[in-house]
């Protein structure tokens, strides 16, 4: 019978592997088309293979290398990471991008024990907020509102 050695490796491999085929499966009707002229399918299929063989070779680690055991789950930090996701979406179309991005930032930052609302997180997320603005919907022309339906726009 086959041991696992590492069970943070299995379960890793086994969620990297589960993502992987989920972006191959919702992306599967998508039209791929070419390197040179990327369709909709193309990233979820490239994103999607990438992480079925990080999820494969973390899967083929954890029966050959020793690693510790799963530890507790924290809970308030996965809640707080997916909440923030979740306002993001929610946010978007209301608030903007500008809003959005900063609360996104802001709440999943605050899953870390050492994260505090001071004038320096502000400005990390302003900073990040101007950068995705700008490389994004400006310089990539991805269609997401810079200020959303609650400003009259």
């Amino acid at each position: 019978m086959t041991r696992i050695a590492s069970p943070k490796d299995f379960w890793a491999g086994i969620l990297y592997a589960g993502f992987g085929l989920a972006a191959l499966w919702l992306g599967r009707h998508y039209p791929i088309g070419s390197t040179g002229r990327m369709g909709p399918g193309y990233f979820p299929l490239a994103l999607g293979a990438l992480m079925m063989l990080l999820g494969l070779a973390s899967l083929v680690r954890s029966f050959l290398v020793a690693g510790s055991p799963v530890g507790i789950v924290a809970w308030k930090a996965l809640a707080l990471i997916i909440g923030a996701n979740c306002l993001f979406a929610w946010l978007l179309p209301r608030a903007g991008a500008v809003i959005a991005l900063t609360a996104l930032i802001l709440a999943s930052g605050a899953a870390s024990r050492q994260f505090h609302l001071g004038w320096r997180n502000l400005a990390i997320a302003l900073g990040l907020t101007l950068a995705c603005v700008l490389v994004f919907i400006k310089g990539l022309g991805v269609p997401m509102p810079i200020l959303g339906s609650a400003f009259g726009f």
